[in-house]
């Protein structure tokens, strides 16, 4: 039982740090000097986002609907 719970944490710290990372990545795009966007993308971005953050919270509790689709602005 001590394997899976080392496996657990070793996959848990290296995605969810992986994870803040892009989204770290993500804020960098709201520099308007380099990018051009509008308030319709942002939504788009961050709807995507809390979908599959509580796909992933939910997953945790049982439910099982994983979603497979890409993110895409257009």
């Amino acid at each position: 039982m001590r394997d899976k719970r080392k496996k657990f944490v070793d996959l848990a710290e290296a995605r969810v740090n992986r994870a803040i990372k892009d989204i770290r990545l993500i804020g960098n795009l709201s520099n308007r000097s380099a990018y051009e966007f509008g308030e319709d993308d942002i939504r788009k971005i961050f709807k995507a986002l809390q979908k599959e953050m509580d796909s992933a919270k939910g997953r945790f509790g049982g439910d099982a609907d994983a979603s497979e689709e890409g993110f895409r602005l257009k």
